[in-house]
């Protein structure tokens, strides 16, 4: 019971310092924004005002006090993770204060994270469910190299969904929240906690970004939320053999799904991978949605609109993780069922948003012609 309560202690004051922090960087904007201000323009930019993005710093420093504050056994968990957190952190928060850090380089930063945790934890990718595979993770470097390249996949996927106010966040919460639910059923207490303490620091920043987007999340905050989300699945399994390993797969699953379905669909376009666009799910949504029925509302409102559509579609699969854990085949036909959802709420929202494009250039078209009818000719010089 003494235990209980001291976890709520330091969530409590993870979560307090997180709001704190985050109140505090959007009040002295005026001293920083040289630095940290998000520009309006681009082709992924959706707010119309320009807005600090360092809110991970925020979350990060609500993280250590809340490790500070931990008790012994949640220390030996906590501690080896924001230390190995750091370099998929710092080259995220060097993009955000320069914007000259290459994807590259911030993606190579977060394997070399997923290569410190092991390095500090002996923690890596042993199972994927799929048997061949599986036996060539026993091999030690092969092994740490996959748990490396999955751990910066998870964590560059945040980073490509964090498009709207809470998006990215909220996501994360919900992954953490499933996370958490899983170990808890398997007895790990100790895990559980820990994702629920990094879920109430995250909720601290989330309150200030959500809905009015006062602070953003940045790279630095989306590359170390994706790695903490990233390394804690690779810890449920790790820890607890019995849980299947697509049940993190799936509570991870949108951020994963909109990765691969952007890169699919980049290649079928014969346009590089990593080039910047504006249809991804929640730009869509945004346009066929939030743009359409929500009108009335402000901007920062509107945009915020987006992300509970996109909840949804991460809800629906943690749920299917948290309900059948350890159910392999059940959890490999909620993947596709899962995928299957994305897709078709995608081919929604792109068919809305081609329709709603199509009627607003006829609109525009129509009001050329109007304004050009009402401009009087000009009459023939006379001789």
């Amino acid at each position: 019971m003494e235990r209980l309560e001291t976890h709520f202690i330091v969530s409590e004051v993870g979560w307090i310092v997180s709001l704190v922090c985050s109140l505090i960087l959007v009040a002295t904007t005026r001293w920083h924004g040289r630095f940290t201000l998000d520009a309006t323009r681009g082709v992924q930019k959706f707010h119309s005002a320009p807005t600090p993005r360092i809110g991970g710093f925020a979350i990060m420093l609500g993280l250590i006090v809340a490790c500070a504050m931990s008790s012994h056994a949640q220390q030996a968990l906590f501690t080896p993770l924001l230390v190995a957190a750091l370099p998929a952190f710092l080259f995220g928060m060097a993009e955000d204060l320069t914007r000259r850090v290459s994807i590259g380089m911030r993606l190579l930063a977060t394997m070399a994270s997923g290569v410190a945790c092991w390095a500090l934890t002996d923690v890596r990718i042993i199972s994927t469910g799929i048997v061949p595979f599986d036996g060539v993770l026993d091999w030690l470097p092969l092994s740490v190299l996959f748990t490396a390249f999955a751990v910066g996949g998870v964590a560059n996927a945040v980073n490509i969904i964090d498009g709207f106010n809470g998006l990215a966040s909220g996501t994360v919460i919900i992954g953490l929240v499933a996370l958490g639910f899983i170990a808890d059923g398997c007895g790990d207490a100790e895990l559980a906690r820990l994702c629920f303490v990094i879920c109430a620091v995250t909720a601290g920043f989330f309150l200030v970004n959500f809905p009015f987007g006062k602070l953003f999340l940045g790279d630095g905050g989306a590359y170390l939320l994706g790695f903490l989300l990233s390394w804690l699945s690779v810890m449920l399994v790790y820890r607890n053999p019995d849980v299947s390993p697509w049940a993190p797969l799936l509570a991870c699953a949108y951020p994963v799904f909109e990765t691969v379905f952007t890169i699919l669909r980049r290649l079928w376009c014969r346009r590089h991978p990593g080039q910047p666009d504006s249809c991804h799910l929640h730009s869509l949504v945004k346009i066929a949605i939030a743009g359409r029925y929500f009108r009335a509302f402000s901007a920062p409102v509107r945009n915020a609109l987006v992300s509970p559509f996109s909840w949804l579609i991460a809800a629906v699969p943690a749920l299917l993780a948290v309900r059948f854990a350890d159910n392999t085949d059940a959890l490999v036909f909620g993947t596709l069922a899962s995928f299957a959802l994305y897709l078709a709420f995608y081919w929604y929202v792109a068919h809305a948003a081609r329709a709603r494009r199509r009627r607003a250039m006829r609109t525009q078209a129509r009001t050329a012609a109007a304004m050009a009818a009402l401009v009087p000719e000009p009459e023939p010089l006379q001789s």
